[in-house]
């Protein structure tokens, strides 16, 4: 599909006249609470790929409160697992050129490994309420998302597609395309008429219709870009790891360190009231304690999840000063985080 068509189905969702919504980071009235890091990370405004010295706030000081914590803490339900191996993925799929699994369906947040066959492309789309996350692990793929050139990616790439922006991608040279597509689990998937002539088929109990769509779509801002290499611009290059995307209901952080020791199980690190969070393993080895499962370290390309109300403290394993680097997902920028009172508020 030519970037044209792309182009062509923004005049649709009347794209000219986008600006980021109530609340989404970089909106006309939100607060600076709204696109603030979690508890005991630093506050990352800015462009995360261009490098060069920068200041970090300190988080504030804990609240000493009355938490619930849930008991018993939630289940891990399929697909969710404390540990996906991307090797028992492949595995799973070895005999495929192009296949999908889900990998995280929790009540916030959907994920799913995709891989593409060489000369593929999928059919332009656009998703309903929230930005799109995606991680590119393999091949050369085409990236075209209305009111952006086309890139190329490659593994590493993060990439964030606003809500109501069509995008397209398909894969270059001969080897397969291996991504990761994350959302927000209330989302659905919408089609340009322009690009989508019959009507699609029903899913999950929507049926399709051909509709005037308002609220325009959404936009990129000095917090959320289009896209980083993370390989190049953070581990070959000179940018901070740090936040990636920042938006009510679509959290993307990028957390890097050198691996050390692992902490005494007595360390508990902290838990989430009202919500799950998985990670993906961008660079190394990252090593998990989550309440009520053995602790593991797991390797690039892995994806580790602490379900809602457990206890769970994630370290940089591996061999010590090894850098190691693990993308957490989850659905608020501000998200309570509940500590011991002897932690002192961090882990």
């Amino acid at each position: 599909m030519r970037f044209t068509a792309l182009q062509a189905a923004v005049s649709i969702l009347s794209m000219a006249a986008a600006v980021p919504a109530a609340g989404q980071a970089g909106a006309p009235g939100a607060t600076a609470g709204q696109a603030g890091p979690p508890a005991g990370q630093p506050a990352a405004p800015g462009n995360p790929a261009t490098g060069g010295p920068r200041r970090f706030a300190p988080p504030p000081p804990p609240m000493r409160v009355w938490a619930p914590k849930k008991t018993p803490y939630s289940n891990y339900v399929a697909p969710n697992k404390p540990w996906w191996k991307l090797a028992d993925v492949l595995a799973m799929h070895k005999n495929e050129k192009s296949w999908s699994q889900p990998v995280i369906r929790n009540k916030d947040i959907v994920a799913d490994w995709h891989q593409l066959a060489a000369g593929q492309a999928t059919t332009p789309v656009a998703y309903s309420d929230n930005r799109t996350a995606l991680i590119v692990w393999s091949g050369e793929i085409k990236v075209s998302i209305a009111g952006q050139e086309p890139f190329v990616a490659r593994k590493g790439f993060e990439i964030d597609v606003p809500f109501r922006v069509p995008f397209t991608l398909e894969v270059q040279g001969d080897q397969p395309g291996l991504y990761l597509e994350i959302h927000d689990a209330s989302d659905m998937p919408i089609y340009p008429v322009e690009t989508t002539k019959t009507k699609p088929k029903a899913l999950n109990g929507f049926e399709y219709e051909e509709r005037l769509a308002s609220g325009g779509p959404g936009s990129w801002d000095p917090t959320n870009k289009p896209y980083l290499d993370y390989y190049k611009d953070v581990i070959g290059g000179t940018a901070r790891a740090t936040a990636f995307i920042q938006s009510q209901h679509m959290f993307v952080n990028n957390i890097r360190g050198p691996g050390a020791e692992t902490p005494p199980p007595s360390n508990l690190g902290h838990y989430h009231i009202g919500y799950d969070e998985f990670w993906f393993v961008m660079e190394g080895n990252v090593t998990l304690q989550v309440e009520g499962v053995p602790v593991f370290t797991a390797s690039a390309g892995d994806i580790i999840t602490a379900a809602q109300g457990r206890w769970h403290r994630a370290s940089f394993g591996g061999p010590i000063g090894q850098m190691a680097t693990r993308v957490a997902v989850n659905p608020y920028p501000s998200g309570l985080h509940g500590y011991t009172i002897e932690s002192g508020g961090r882990q």
